[in-house]
């Protein structure tokens, strides 16, 4: 059943070898067939082919479905006292983490299972099609199996995270850890992921602890990702860089030769501009990035400590607010970047032959994710070609119904 979507006012395909020839593949008054998940055709609405269906976007911009490239969801509870301690002065460090993995071993798998299901709708919601999610909050061999198994009911795109701290029942046997981290816990893990990461940073992992993890990990074929650069300058970037890692995150603090490898090497520097808005840190250079020809991807990071958003909007108007990027790169970073990240070449794109993973704005431009901040523009979501309405107008509810009894209180 074939399915077209015309009307579309602004069209951005990211495909540069359609529309106006920039990285966005720009196209006006456009149209978008889809068939069986896919797109078939896109071009001019007066050119559309005949459709089964078709479904009218009233001059309205469509984009690609943001990809999400860095998500730690499974777990529960909130960190909200150590978000205001930090508004209040307080340093962020990475021992905080131990408080979400204190509440996330005594939930229940159904308790797990409703936090990822709850955050993937809001990104859903907010025009993510696709996202990676990361364990990484249970830090025991059957806790961090049972947040992959969960995890992996909500997306392909999971990461294995042991080594995200050393829990507390660890501490002074750090060795001790790590070997149950590449031996006993990887073996549990690595079926139920598709990629390994390590949290390589003052406080968490030194570089050469996070090289023999990821080493064991690629031994069992599991990809390389890596937290680095978050709160200091360290060897993680280079590590990410030489093991040919697909990402590094945060990459806040960078040396000259760090940002030279990334420009030479393919790893993407991937972007968390919500953790340096809810840890009041030092915003990550972006512009410095691109001008370098390094890739960049944009993510949310969305977790109950560092950042705790799903929405990749409210992270684009960061990036172009505080990081250098404008409204065209941080849209590129969040589609086209996140795919990179995720090494997928199946989404991120409006062309043939890719996934069909659209998002229609209730805005003439893309341009008002970021000029018009805060303000929920997501109006339809369509992934894999199944449409999803977007509600953002308030509806009146009935009056309550009377129960009897005395006057209301």
């Amino acid at each position: 059943m074939t399915v077209l979507y015309t009307d579309i006012g602004e069209l951005v395909t990211c495909d540069p070898a359609r529309g106006d020839g920039n990285p966005l593949g720009v196209m006006s008054d456009a149209a978008v067939v889809v068939d069986e998940g896919l797109v078939v055709w896109t071009g001019p609405a007066r050119h559309a082919p005949a459709a089964d269906h078709r479904v009218a976007c009233h001059g309205q911009a469509v984009i690609p479905g943001f990809v999400d490239s860095h998500a730690h969801l499974v777990f529960v509870g909130h960190r909200a006292e150590e978000f205001a301690a930090r508004a209040d002065g307080r340093a962020y460090a990475a021992g905080g983490i131990r408080s979400t993995v204190e509440a996330t071993r005594a939930a229940t798998d159904a308790e797990l299972a409703a936090t990822v299901e709850g955050l993937a709708g809001e990104m859903l919601a907010a025009g993510i099609t696709t996202f990676e999610c990361k364990s990484g909050y249970g830090l025991t061999v059957p806790d961090e199996r049972r947040a992959l198994e969960i995890a992996s009911r909500a997306t392909p795109e999971t990461t294995y995270l042991g080594a995200h701290v050393v829990p507390t029942e660890y501490q002074g046997r750090r060795d001790a850890y790590i070997d149950l981290v590449r031996g006993p816990m990887l073996d549990a893990c690595a079926p139920h992921a598709r990629w390994i990461d390590v949290f390589c940073e003052q406080g968490a992992f030194d570089v050469d602890e996070s090289r023999a993890v990821l080493e064991a990990g690629r031994a069992q074929g599991l990809r390389p990702r890596l937290h680095a650069g978050q709160l200091g300058v360290g060897g993680g970037v280079g590590l990410a860089v030489e093991i040919g890692a697909a990402s590094v995150d945060h990459a806040t603090f960078l040396t000259d030769d760090d940002v030279d490898a990334l420009a030479s090497g393919s790893t993407v520097a991937t972007l968390l501009p919500g953790v340096e808005f809810s840890t009041r840190t030092p915003w990550a250079d972006g512009r410095r990035l691109l001008d370098a020809g390094a890739t960049v991807a944009l993510a949310t990071d969305c977790n109950p400590g560092s950042s705790y958003t799903s929405s990749m909007a409210f992270c684009l108007a960061l990036a172009v607010r505080h990081q250098g990027l404008t409204p065209a790169e941080a849209l590129h970073a969040a589609t086209v970047g996140g795919a990179t990240a995720l090494d997928r070449h199946d989404v991120g794109v409006i062309a043939p032959g890719h996934r069909a993973d659209l998002v229609r704005l209730d805005a003439p431009t893309y341009v008002h994710l970021v000029y018009r901040p805060g303000v929920p523009l997501v109006r339809e979501v369509v992934r894999r070609g199944v449409r999803y309405e977007v509600q953002r107008r308030p509806t009146r509810l009935p009056e309550p119904v009377p129960t009897g009894g005395g006057a209301p209180s």
